[in-house]
This record gives structure tokens, C-alpha cells and sequence, in this order.
């Protein structure tokens, strides 16, 4: 992580008619989040069963991690997410009905049918919830989730390894992140004794 670009903390409002909200999954190649998910299917490694589950597990967002981004109006820049955030987003996104709001790879003309968020959950140590298997290192209010693919298209996609995990879209508000000034102290004098040799 390129610690001079700047971090903008994502985040949206409470309000139900307010459209900063996460409305659509993607089922992507490369996560933002850079986590791919666990596939359940008697024909993948990931795990044995006995019948064809069809069912995709991970990390759909996580909490205070930067994810590199580039545009015209920023340039270079990270963006991430506060578990506080996270909880907004969530409640937000079930009590709007979105959780077949499903498509391939950010495009909005290829939604998949049949594709269905039916479990999440966000971590939180405090009431018993810990992160998903595989995830044991998510930060504390991470959302994770899983889908059932009823989806031929979608399930051979994950079968060949054409998507490789989760990532959300919507609108958000972009606030600077704060700047803790130990931090930055401690990075101008490694910089200064980087260049004393």
C-alpha cells in the first residue's frame, strides 16, 4: 500500500430513501477486497458433500481495509469502509429487498436470475460472531455472506474459476480519512533516515 496516496472512509446514511446504499453484488474475477470465496460443490476441493449444494461463501466487504482506486475527479487513491458503516450498509440493503440483486462483473446488463444472497452475517467477537472459515484474519465487523447459484450460467462461471468472489456497488459518500499524526511523525522519520546513509 502506497502510504502517500490519500484514504477516503466510504459511508452512506441511515435514510431508506436516501440512494447512497450498496443495491448490487457482483460476482467478479478479482475482488477489490482482494479475498475469493469458498465454493461448496461435491466437484470443487473445497470442501466434500454429498450432493450438489451450489452454494459460494466469503467475505462480501471488509471493515477498514484500503482498497486502491483511480479515477479522473481523485487520481491515485484508496477507499475503505468503517465496521459502523458496514452495519448501515447491511441493514439498509436487506430492509430494501436487494439480496438477488445479483450480476456479472459490475455490468449492469448481465444480472443473473436465480442467484440468491440467503445468508450473512457481520463478525463481531463480542456477541459470539467470528469470521468465516478461511477468514479467521477479517477485521471486526466484516460482512460475510453466502449464495445459492441456481443459476446454470453463474455456476458454471464459478466452476472454471471465471469469478472468484463477491464485490458491492452503490453510491457512497466519500469523507477523508483522519490523519493520525503519530503516524504520519513515524513515517516523515522513516523517510528522513531512509535517505541518511
Amino acid at each position: 500500500m502506497n502510504t502517500e496516496l490519500p484514504i477516503y472512509m466510504l459511508d452512506i446514511t441511515e435514510d431508506i430513501e436516501d440512494d447512497a446504499q450498496v443495491d448490487f453484488i457482483a460476482l467478479v474475477d478479482r475482488p477489490a477486497i482482494q479475498k475469493n470465496w469458498n465454493a461448496f460443490n461435491k466437484t470443487q476441493k473445497f470442501e466434500v458433500t454429498n450432493e450438489d449444494r451450489r452454494i459460494i461463501s466469503g467475505a462480501i466487504m471488509l471493515a477498514d481495509t484500503p482498497i486502491f482506486r483511480s479515477d479522473a475527479t481523485y487520481g491515485d487513491y484508496y477507499v475503505a469502509f468503517s465496521a459502523d458503516t458496514i452495519l448501515k450498509i447491511v441493514q439498509k440493503f436487506f430492509k430494501k429487498g436487494f439480496q438477488s440483486n445479483v450480476n456479472l462483473m459490475h455490468n449492469s446488463s448481465a444480472q443473473f436470475e436465480g442467484v440468491t444472497l440467503f445468508e450473512s452475517f457481520i463478525s463481531d467477537p463480542s456477541r459470539g460472531i467470528m469470521p468465516m472459515k478461511g477468514f479467521e484474519d477479517a477485521p471486526e465487523g466484516s460482512w460475510f455472506g453466502s449464495m445459492i447459484v441456481d443459476n446454470d450460467e453463474a455456476w458454471a462461471k464459478v466452476k472454471n474459476g471465471e469469478i472468484m468472489g463477491f464485490s458491492v456497488e452503490g453510491l457512497f459518500n466519500y469523507k477523508p480519512k483522519e490523519v493520525n499524526k503519530i503516524a504520519s511523525m513515524v513515517d516523515a522519520i522513516k523517510k528522513i533516515l531512509s535517505q541518511v546513509k
